[in-house]
């Protein structure tokens, strides 16, 4: 029964997170730690393993409507696949409380960028190659490491920062979702090296989010504002950020 109401959940999640070029481990991850599976070895790892799985669905149709931008984000891809498995490796150093407090820090960032520029037009003009490759290179290992920590696939960071360099949000998104699938498998692959697994969960919670992400991209491409998919991103970081932090507090009161 708990598996079945916990399968459900990763369901609805994954379309909502595929709308917005995520892979949905910032949701997974909390969802599994709320029904008591240990924070580092069950949720993180298959949260991880959803993140790669979701953004892999909802790419592979953001690719075939040519939504990504392949070539440009190479150097973004790369980085944060290296820096995905040295983030897993310190999981086994870092207490689990400082694993959380991270993790909502970098949620309320990226949730509060994302809804102060909702209302901002799409920017006309993309940053010079050279630069951008180069922030994408640097800041691609970081927020890879990041995401290796924290069990997710960077995505709630990729956005921004190409949005920032002036990627329109539907653009972003797809390609966001693009390069999630490689710092997802390889900081799940970390995990894994590690002996962090539940499989029955990981099989049902995959096929949940296979079928979820289509579902998600095709509302996204057709139906979706630039507006709708910041403000969503914004107060679904926010909401799950305040939830942890209270959770938290609780904990140490």
């Amino acid at each position: 029964m708990l598996l079945a109401i916990v399968t459900f959940l990763i369901f609805a999640l994954s379309i909502i997170f595929a709308m917005l070029g995520l892979g949905g481990a910032m949701l997974y991850i909390p969802v599994f730690h709320w029904f008591a599976y240990d924070f580092k070895s069950v949720a993180i790892p298959t949260g991880l393993l959803l993140n790669g799985v979701t953004a892999l669905s909802a790419a592979v149709f953001y690719l075939k409507a040519k939504m990504v931008d392949v070539k440009g984000s190479i150097p973004l891809t790369v980085s944060s696949f290296i820096g995905a498995p040295v983030g897993a490796w310190f999981t086994k150093i870092v207490p689990t409380n400082s694993l959380i407090l991270l993790f909502c820090i970098g949620m309320v960032f990226a949730g509060s960028r994302m809804l102060m520029t909702s209302g901002a037009p799409e920017k006309n003009e993309m940053m010079a190659p050279g630069l951008r490759y180069a922030i994408m290179g640097t800041g691609g290992f970081f927020i890879g490491m990041i995401a290796g920590l924290l069990g997710i696939g960077g995505g709630f960071l990729f956005v921004p920062m190409m949005i920032a360099m002036g990627y329109p949000t539907k653009r972003a998104a797809a390609t966001s979702a693009f390069v999630v699938i490689f710092s997802s498998f390889s900081g799940f692959a970390g995990h894994i090296a590690e002996g962090h697994f539940n499989w029955p969960l990981m099989a049902a919670a995959t096929i949940a989010v296979i079928i979820g992400s289509q579902v998600g991209a095709r509302v996204m491409k057709d139906k979706m504002k630039s507006s709708w998919i910041k403000k969503m991103f914004g107060v679904v970081m926010l909401s799950v950020a305040l939830k942890l932090l209270w959770k938290l507090t609780i904990t140490y009161l």
